[in-house]
């Protein structure tokens, strides 16, 4: 970062604590309830920029605080998702059927709870699919809308590279993962939004399509890591089990209250998250179709991407 992108995150973290300390809270003691209230101020005071809760939420990270850390990187992860739909739709279909589809999208602000998204979600599902035909809105739901840095794959591209054998390269990313995810457990490290187990790094390294993929033909098979994987192993009930399946913040807490429906077509927003990493690594935007997903019933969240052309004979 800038000096001055540090000077101005460590006021943000300066406010969070003056904040907790007027109510007699130590910022390292603060529990979720309590930081819940402190965004809840700022989005009250207009005070909710990313810059002001990413701040907070890296500086929570780092003094291990786990579960209030889990609380940031949900109210924060979706950030980015509807102002980069926006962006595509208005690219591949024009800036005035744009207008017309947000125009009817009542966008929560910034670091509200979960449950406040799916009503949006839902909103912006019936505009595209009245707008667009069905291959038009998938293809705008399926860009990188989390907005991943190529350079998050920039080691794997070169693996392949190296190797020219796509599915020894598919082995070696998984082999890579399950690594990380032991990393993490040792060290009791958050993994992205998740707290690792042995059953987590069972659950993976049992399945190559989790975090990785498998070469059937020209595609390949890959599957989302639950979104709470312990409590997703644990869990009997059909319908906790695809909530704790689900990564989507827009659309989680619709699945436990049932309303509103959100179509699974909404899914090819997790395809395009599941792609990218091939886009990275292939050179060029790749063919992806969702085949199962907690918004169509299934426990699993499971996309099979087509290998290029120029990389199909890629393999012994």
């Amino acid at each position: 970062m800038s000096i001055e992108k540090i000077e101005t995150s460590v006021e943000s973290v300066k406010r969070a604590r003056r904040y907790l300390e007027e109510r007699g809270i130590t910022l390292s003691k603060g529990s979720v309830d309590d930081f819940r209230r402190y965004v809840a101020h700022l989005v009250s005071h207009s005070e909710n920029s990313y810059d002001e809760l990413a701040s907070v939420a890296r500086y929570i990270n780092l003094l291990g605080m786990n579960d209030v850390s889990i609380y940031y990187s949900s109210i924060l992860g979706g950030a980015s998702v509807l102002p980069s739909i926006r962006e595509r739709l208005s690219r591949i279909a024009g800036e005035d059927l744009c207008d017309r589809v947000f125009s009817q999208v009542s966008q929560p602000p910034l670091g509200s709870e979960a449950s406040a998204y799916p009503s949006a979600t839902k909103q912006l599902m019936d505009r595209l699919r009245d707008e667009l035909p069905r291959e038009g809105y998938r293809l705008v739901l399926a860009g990188n809308h989390h907005r991943i840095s190529d350079q998050a794959f920039a080691e794997q591209k070169k693996w392949l590279e190296e190797m020219g054998d796509v599915d020894a390269w598919l082995t070696r990313v998984h082999d890579a993962a399950v690594t990380e995810l032991e990393g993490h457990l040792i060290n009791n490290r958050i993994w992205y939004e998740q707290v690792i187990t042995q059953d987590v790094v069972d659950l993976v390294k049992e399945d190559q399509e989790i975090l990785s993929g498998v070469r059937v033909g020209d595609w390949i098979y890959t599957k989302k890591i639950p979104f709470f994987p312990q409590a997703y192993i644990d869990e009997k009930n059909p319908r906790l089990k695809r909530y704790y399946m689900c990564h989507c913040p827009l659309a989680r807490e619709a699945i436990l209250s049932g309303d509103p429906r959100i179509p699974s077509d909404w899914c090819y927003c997790s395809a395009g998250y599941a792609k990218f990493r091939y886009d990275v690594v292939f050179g060029e935007e790749t063919e992806v179709e969702m085949l199962e997903s907690v918004l169509s019933g299934s426990d699993k969240c499971r996309f099979r991407v087509r290998i290029p052309e120029r990389w199909k004979e890629a393999h012994p």
